[in-house]
């Protein structure tokens, strides 16, 4: 197939040659005299093989009477009889004889002003295309192969009449433009309507069938070859002077967008309504203005109408984008946006039933609900019927739309696909963890807390166990919101410095990280039953412990308070419980917690007088860090006596420890000792599942660098240690599990032994 290029050479060539005149018409006055005027007329001549312009093109071809009248009357004879670089899908003769007929129209002198200029306007599309380029994405970079379906026309609609809500009031009969950006409104931009069209090869390479075109037209039989919206292309790559023609068999007026088409059909007013109400704002353009005054000569403003920002995509606006992304020229070529609009009875039931549940009216929750609700039934892509299962992750599993059953009407439109649905999209949002605070106005806070997890919570794959804080628990636990400075504040509530911004902040946050339990890190497990006891990691790496449907973390151990739960409720992703207080986080050091209890004592008395091992005036263990995790291994006293006898650990034959040793070479051998019983950088908790033994690294070093590790099995209910000699050490289960500050403490039933070198 010849390019289009190549066939349009020609005019390009002559285009150039009448610039080139004006240079050189100096140059050449002396050569006048003595050069004959036939032959420089005839040098100068339009070329023989140049093809007529687009408007003779169509006289000489004789069947497009009907739409060379609605050019002329559309004033468009001089553009299409000039030079430029057009495509146009003609309707021939016979197409607007089926018009006429469908629409009782006499012929073409009933037809207006007004529709003639639509008809050739979207007919008319911007650059010249042949067949073997029309499928092609007119990239910023380059040409990408088969990639494209639409193409912007000439047509746009303008300023429109409608009512405009300024303020408080609703002003009717106000001058309307549509916004053409997601937030906001580009004046350059007319925001030219796309017309679609189908080639088999778009087809075959996005992997599409003859029924994902039938869908939107059942009356069309699919050719297998070339279409525009529901007319057929009988004669393709008709080539003239400024431009191409391909002929089809029906007339196309300019495709309604979104808006319109939602707008038209009273059996989607409800779903509308939210986004008029909501969604929606009118802003005065200057720029518009003047235009319009500088047109008709009205002082009148022209309002912009713009959508939310943060919905994904403007439903007026023609061309496409990504939200966050940035635009790119000629994008809506190769793709468009898709919306499913649920049916009044289905989104009045689902709001009732799912969003108001404890609310009394929309205009009593936060719009971002309503927000989310809408975006579930966005999508900043073509969603082909043939692909519905493999559209974005914007619903749970069990609410897919299925085009079968569930789609009532299917339609491209100007700017999109559109689905009339009988079927709610089921948003994430609302149907997972996150949903049951974020319906909930009595857990806002922890909403606000719980933002940067929101992508998290509401995947529905991912499963979890959550605990929710309500208002009450979180304002009793100092915490509150500033909303002049849009900070957390902390007031400890028994008494001391308050703190706000990111101090603030990170305390909330290590809060909030121990009630977000994961499945994943939990050996997959959903804790739907909470009546027997256990341990749980939580999403800071911190531990949680639960014991008779009562929970607690290291916090509350130190305060003597057990945390109370109503739950577990059920969702798409996990389970939620309702806590009547937080699952606070320690304010003690690990080595605070080894003095508290008397099991702890002999390792606790060498560590205290160990000036290697312990920071007396800040009450840490020497060798770790604060903030990162650790897991001490604490020999029972009568394990710790046996160290002493044995040699290990300075103290008499008889096994009396000696907690305050003289010589440089026994306070070594205490330090290397407690090093040996301290796992750094993770909480190894006791688990009553079997588990594959996994070695760990100590504190430890010996005298070659070499790292002391030690290996942790779980069988037969017994959490078991292996030292560097292979000696066995078991978890007492009755004194293990100790919450501490970022830290796990067991007791073991014997000392574990390093290796020197």
């Amino acid at each position: 197939m010849v390019d289009n290029n190549t066939r349009l050479k020609p005019l390009l060539l002559t285009i150039i040659m009448i610039k080139s005149v004006k240079v050189l018409l100096y140059f050449l006055s002396l050569l006048v005299l003595l050069t004959n005027c036939d032959d420089k007329d005839e040098y100068y001549a339009r070329p023989e093989t140049l093809e007529p312009p687009i408007y003779q093109q169509l006289e000489a071809k004789g069947n497009f009477k009907s739409f060379l009248a609605l050019v002329d009357k559309a004033d468009y004879k001089n553009i299409l009889s000039a030079a430029g670089y057009w495509t146009l899908f003609a309707p021939n003769d016979e197409a607007f004889t089926k018009y006429f007929a469908a629409n009782g129209i006499a012929g073409v002198d009933a037809v207006s002003k007004e529709t003639a200029i639509k008809i050739v306007t979207y007919a008319l599309v911007y650059n010249a295309f042949m067949t073997d380029r029309l499928d092609d994405y007119q990239d910023n970079i380059g040409w990408v192969p088969d990639q494209a379906f639409k193409r912007r026309t000439a047509y746009y609609k303008g300023i429109y009449t409608g009512p405009a809500k300024v303020g408080n009031q609703v002003l009717q009969n106000q001058n309307i433009i549509s916004g053409n950006r997601s937030g906001g409104y580009v004046f350059a931009d007319n925001n030219n309507k796309y017309i679609p069209y189908f080639m088999q090869i778009f087809f075959a390479n996005q992997r599409l069938a003859g029924t994902d075109y039938t869908f939107f037209y059942p009356g069309v039989n699919w050719n297998q070859n070339f279409h525009v919206a529901n007319a057929k292309v009988v004669t393709p790559n008709i080539i003239a002077e400024n431009g191409v023609i391909h002929e089809v068999d029906n007339v196309i007026l300019p495709l309604e967008n979104i808006e319109e088409y939602i707008a038209s059909k009273p059996e989607y007013s409800v779903f509308r309504e939210l986004f008029e109400k909501y969604m929606v704002y009118y802003q005065q353009s200057p720029e518009a203005t003047e235009r319009n005054r500088i047109l008709t000569g009205s002082t009148d403003p022209v309002y912009a109408k713009i959508y939310d920002g943060q919905l994904e995509f403007a439903l007026n606006d023609e061309g496409f984008e990504v939200r966050g992304a940035s635009r790119l020229n000629n994008e809506g070529q190769s793709n468009t946006y898709t919306i499913y609009a649920p049916k009044n009875d289905v989104v009045t039931n689902y709001i009732n039933r799912v969003i108001l549940q404890h609310y009394n009216s929309l205009d009593e929750a936060p719009v971002e609900i309503i927000r989310d609700f809408l975006n579930a039934h966005m999508f900043t892509t073509a969603v082909w019927p043939s692909k519905f299962a493999q559209a974005p992750l914007k619903t749970s599993e069990e609410a897919r739309i299925n085009p079968n059953s569930n789609v009532v009407d299917a339609r491209i439109l100007s700017n999109g696909f559109f689905y009339g649905t009988n079927k709610v999209q089921e948003a994430n949002v609302f149907h997972t963890v996150y949903g049951k605070a974020y319906l909930d106005p009595k857990y806002s806070m922890m909403i606000r807390a719980l933002a940067g997890y929101k992508e998290s919570l509401t995947t529905p794959n991912v499963r979890y166990t959550l605990f929710l804080i309500s208002d009450a628990a979180l304002t009793a636990a100092g915490f509150s919101w500033d909303t002049r400075f849009n900070y957390w504040v902390y007031t400890p509530p028994t008494g001391g410095t308050v703190v706000n911004g990111p101090q603030a902040q990170v305390r909330l946050q290590r809060i909030i990280d121990q009630h977000i339990v994961t499945a994943a890190d939990n050996r997959n497990t959903v804790f739907n039953d909470l009546s027997g006891e256990g341990i749980l990691q939580t999403f800071s790496e911190e531990y949680i412990r639960f014991n008779n449907k009562k929970v607690f973390a290291a916090g509350n151990v130190d305060k003597g308070e057990q945390v109370s739960l109503t739950g577990p409720v059920q969702t798409s992703n996990g389970v939620v419980y309702y806590v009547d207080r937080i699952l606070n986080f320690s304010e003690l050091k690990p080595s605070q917690h080894l003095a508290a209890n008397p099991n702890f004592s002999h390792f606790y008395n060498y560590l205290r007088n160990s000036p290697l091992m312990y920071d007396a005036a800040t009450l840490d263990v020497k060798g770790t860090t604060v903030g990162t995790p650790y897991t001490y291994l604490i020999p029972t006293n009568a394990a710790i006596q046996q160290a002493v006898k044995d040699g290990i650990l300075p103290g008499t034959t008889a096994g009396v420890p000696n907690f305050n040793p003289a010589t440089p070479e026994q306070r070594d051998q205490v330090a290397r000792f407690l090093q040996y019983h301290i796992i750094a950088k993770e909480q190894v908790p006791f688990e009553n599942q079997a588990e594959e033994p996994r070695g760990y690294e100590t504190i430890f070093q010996n005298v070659s660098g070499n790292i002391g590790i030690l290996g942790v099995s779980y069988s037969n209910g017994q959490m078991v240690i292996t030292d560097a000699n292979n000696r066995k050490a078991t978890v007492v289960k009755a004194n293990s599990n100790v919450l501490s500050n970022r830290a796990i403490i067991h007791q073991i039933d014997n000392y574990l032994l390093y290796r020197e070198n």
